[in-house]
């Protein structure tokens, strides 16, 4: 950790020496700290200091720790503030309690301090990613995602206003601005997918504008247009000089820049199609895949999978079958962060540490553990420095056909449903494990789940319960668990589940899609 950016933690706790001792060892490692003895004197720090992560007692005085995180959950500015509860508590009710009402983690006291520090670094180190891949996106950006975003940057206001109206008007998204300083920082803040500039402007002219934008890796490439009331051979050859899409003079009127900027919209996405096709080439000439194309067969247990790549581009979601034996069979759904071929990247080498961490498993283990196998994953991954700064999220079972026993383990992942046809409800398994790659060790543990036939297990990734309605509602879980639960027994989960979904998004989708249904078979 950089001493120059110490991390800034709040202790929150009602004993002295408890926040004295957790301080000292947190100062140790160079986080730099600050305490409050009850709720009150927390909110007060919240307000008034940058915190980047807290650290709370739940049997407090007054307010106690549930109800405090879940008030500063409501504020805005801290939806995703790492937060750590710390308590004498440690059954599965307080787990549960901690988690729903917007925890991150818990630790029970007595506490080991290396356990402790290992959890503050992890959730320290998943904000960062967090912040580096942009990884919660607004519901606008979701939205306007699709929209061709265009800067017009024009010191005449009366034409720059008739060139953004008719561009808003055939369905672009422009931001009109008066200058080029003003359209530069702009650029490098909201890169468009179109720069449309006048020439002639006071201070720094379109020419200048133009090889700034040229000197920035980043914004180089952006297709730009000069519009202008200079007709002349020499300003015109200038301007391709510097490697401009097309010219526009201005008397030529709205609807040819409209029409210019539509057919360089319609170039970009037949060029986008070109490089996604000879990709998807590329990827099957490897044969390299991370989704298998057909479903496994084994007696006792009907598993099926449904997956859809975002924009038709493989992405981060990987699921994998391996029959360990004559009698059981481990499932595999992983979610990298990011989406198409940067995430996907990085889920073929997830999907090969997990195999090698399966093989290892069939060679070295006579009871099969998913915890285990979760953990050789985790190790490797935390000791690859390029593939541990990426966020992932792996969920395996394995399935016993003559018990109809299945064992599962998580990390970082999201609950997996059960449908109980017997008790008549849909019953959510949560793990406890960490997100893999962030601590040497990953704290993974193993659900025993017993199921009756008919019964059926629902796994998924985050862009099933993070796809939205047309009125922007996310689909969520206790949405999801309440279309689970009024399926008739007659119906097959996949089927049913993915109708469902189709209609409550009207098939649009805001990320890798990947589901998997389980059930138990006489």
């Amino acid at each position: 950790m950089s001493q120059s950016e110490p991390k800034n933690i709040l202790i929150i706790d009602d004993d002295l020496t408890i926040r004295k001792l957790i301080g000292f060892h947190l100062r140790k490692k160079d986080y730099h700290t600050l305490e409050a003895s009850d709720a009150n004197e927390g909110f007060e720090i919240l307000e008034n200091q940058k915190i980047d992560l807290v650290l709370c007692d739940v049997g407090m005085e007054g307010m106690d720790g549930f109800t405090f995180c879940k008030k500063v959950r409501e504020n805005e500015k801290h939806r995703v503030l790492p937060f750590i509860f710390v308590t004498a508590k440690s059954s599965y009710e307080d787990k549960e309690k901690a988690l729903d009402s917007g925890g991150d983690d818990l630790i029970s006291k007595p506490f080991d301090v290396q356990e402790l520090l290992l959890k503050v670094q992890a959730l320290l180190r998943r904000t960062e990613i967090y912040k580096t891949y942009g990884a919660k996106k607004s519901i606008e950006h979701a939205i306007q995602e699709d929209i061709p975003k265009i800067l017009l940057v024009d010191d005449d206001l009366s034409l720059s206003k008739l060139f953004h109206y008719n561009l808003t008007k055939a369905g672009f998204d422009c931001t009109s601005l008066n200058s080029a300083e003003e359209g530069l920082v702009e650029a490098k803040k909201n890169p468009p997918d179109i720069i449309i500039s006048d020439i002639m402007m006071p201070k720094v002219d379109g020419f200048e504008f133009r090889r700034r934008l040229l000197n920035d890796s980043d914004l180089k490439s952006i297709p730009f247009i000069f519009l202008t009331s200079k007709g002349g051979e020499e300003d015109i050859l200038e301007g391709y000089d510097l490697g401009i899409t097309d010219y526009v003079l201005k008397t030529a009127g709205p609807r040819v820049v409209v029409a210019k900027v539509s057919a360089i919209i319609k170039s970009l996405g037949k060029e986008r199609q070109k490089v996604v096709s000879e990709l998807h080439k590329a990827a099957d000439v490897l044969r390299v895949k991370v989704v298998p194309d057909n479903y496994p067969s084994f007696p006792g247990f009907q598993i099926k999978h449904w997956h859809l790549p975002f924009k038709g581009i493989p992405g981060g979601d990987f699921i994998d079958y391996f029959e360990l034996n004559n009698d059981l069979m481990a499932v595999v759904l992983g979610d990298v962060m990011g989406k198409k071929w940067g995430a996907w990247y990085f889920a073929i080498a997830y999907a090969g540490y997990v195999r090698s961490a399966i093989r290892s498993a069939l060679q070295n283990s006579k009871e099969y553990s998913p915890k285990t196998i979760l953990q050789n994953v985790n190790q490797s991954v935390y000791q690859d420095a390029k593939i541990s700064e990426v966020f992932a999220t792996l969920s395996i079972l394995i399935l016993d056909k003559r018990s109809k026993v299945v064992k599962y383990s998580g990390a970082g992942d999201l609950p997996i449903m059960l449908k109980d046809f017997q008790s008549n409800e849909v019953k959510v398994i949560k793990s406890d494990g960490m997100l893999l790659g962030f601590a040497a060790d990953g704290f993974f543990e193993d659900s025993v789940i017993e199921m009756k036939d008919d019964d059926f297990l629902v796994l998924m990734t985050d862009g099933i319960i993070e796809s939205r309605n047309e009125s922007g509602v996310p689909l969520g879980s206790d949405n999801l668990a309440k279309m689970i639960n009024i399926m008739p027994k007659a119906n097959d989960p996949l089927d049913y589940i993915q109708t469902q979904f189709s209609t409550f998004t009207n098939n649009r989708y805001e990320d890798d899609i990947s589901l998997i249904t389980i059930r138990a078979t006489s």
